[in-house]
């Protein structure tokens, strides 16, 4: 099963926008995606109480996981996510 560790870099860790933005790509991707923080329980990083539940924040590193076709791709493009600032753009936005 393919995994990838990666450093979340939001300032606010994965809470609120950030989260809520996570969980909706996680949703978007064509197998099932898992995150856990260390050795914790994975759970499901389509839902955002469980992703919440992590607690994970900015700087805590996180370990995405998935099984299945596409399974590789799933876990680069929620990596690639996840090392943004996501709070930093939406400021940029705004």
């Amino acid at each position: 099963m393919p995994e990838r560790t990666v450093t979340i870099a939001s300032r606010t860790g994965l809470h609120a926008r950030p989260a809520a933005i996570f969980v909706k790509a996680a949703a978007e991707q064509s197998v099932p995606v898992r995150i856990r923080v260390g050795d914790g329980s994975p759970v499901p990083a389509a839902s955002m109480l469980a992703v919440l539940s992590l607690g994970a924040g900015h700087g805590t590193e996180v370990i995405l996981d998935a099984d299945g076709p596409g399974a590789d791709d799933a876990l680069d493009a929620l990596v690639t996510l996840l090392a943004r600032d996501l709070d930093a753009e939406e400021a940029a936005d705004a």
